[in-house]
């Protein structure tokens, strides 16, 4: 597999690919974080939250459109604005959902898978109605565009380096409020002892609807930070959601350090497999690598210590 590269060109190959590799583990942290915090927490297997980033690549397109038609000297900053908009309105639908849905099935996991598949079917047919099937993209500001010179041989996508930038932002800002903020106490409270949190006062339905309501609107951000290195169509969101699920599990379900580690090591091993084989191929060793590490850690990387 290596035998047809010189040493230089398998250092430049494998830069390259790591750097690809950098930009898929962003869209997947993003997509991963509000899973976590949604299945860590309640349990629930949402098998729609491709379809809630898909809602945020459409309100960044949206948005994008807007701001070419009505407002073309603030075309630049379009994207800031979009992504706000992406994670109110994909938080909002996740908050209607919980309490019209999802509330109605905790304790009964796979009621939420057979739910919410119906639910992404629902929601891709309604976009395939709104927006039409054909897939679409937005066009980047002047600043998106090109890339950094790194070496000769080397070149850094400048669009790519905004997606990891905003991934590392949005980490940190989801870190805070898990970890330092009263809301994240409480959420982190009933995670551990549902019933004892409830007991001290903790409005543990309010904590679900904001907490799934949180993770849906970080993926309708993975949607807007998917739109700058890809197009978007009615089902594209189904593409990530396996890939997802999978950095969860791995990663260690409600582990914020255990969804990063696993969304580097899976990326990564892919990125880099995908250049030497078929994606197809480069996909299936990968699953079948974290179906052995699990095998032998069935926890995950990071399992959370939990009050029964």
């Amino acid at each position: 597999m290596f035998g047809d590269y010189s040493l230089g060109d398998l250092g430049s190959i494998f830069v390259m690919q790591g750097f690809a590799g950098l930009i898929l583990f962003s869209v997947y942290v993003l997509m991963a974080l509000g899973l976590a915090i949604i299945f860590g927490q309640m349990g629930v297997i949402n098998m729609a939250h491709g379809e809630f980033m898909i809602l945020g690549a459409y309100v960044t397109w949206m948005t994008s459109n807007l701001f070419q038609s009505y407002m073309p000297s603030l075309f630049g900053g379009y994207f800031f604005l979009a992504m706000i908009l992406a994670f109110l309105a994909s938080g909002a639908l996740g908050m209607l959902v919980e309490w019209v849905l999802i509330r109605h099935l905790y304790k009964r996991p796979l009621d939420t898978l057979l739910a919410t598949w119906g639910l992404s079917l629902m929601l891709q047919q309604a976009y395939r109605s709104v927006f039409g099937a054909r897939e679409v993209g937005v066009d980047l500001p002047q600043w998106m565009l090109g890339s950094l010179h790194v070496t000769d041989s080397i070149e850094v996508p400048i669009n790519g380096v905004f997606v990891m930038c905003l991934t590392v932002l949005i980490t940190i800002a989801v870190a805070y409020v898990m970890y330092k903020s009263r809301w994240g106490r409480q959420v982190r409270a009933v995670v551990q002892n549902r019933i004892m949190a409830g007991a001290v006062g903790i409005n543990t339905e309010k904590v679900d609807r904001y907490t799934f309501g949180l993770g849906c609107g970080i993926a309708g951000i993975a949607g807007s930070a998917f739109t700058m290195i890809g197009s978007t169509g009615p089902t594209s969101g189904q593409l990530y959601i396996v890939d997802t699920f999978l950095v969860v599990v791995f990663g260690g379900a409600a582990s914020l350090l255990g969804t990063i580690a696993s969304a580097f090591s899976i990326s990564q091993t892919q990125s880099t497999l995908e250049f030497f084989m078929s994606g197809s191929m480069a996909k299936v060793l990968t699953l079948l690598a974290v179906v052995g590490i699990l095998m032998l850690r069935p926890q995950g990387l990071f399992a959370l210590k939990v009050r029964k």
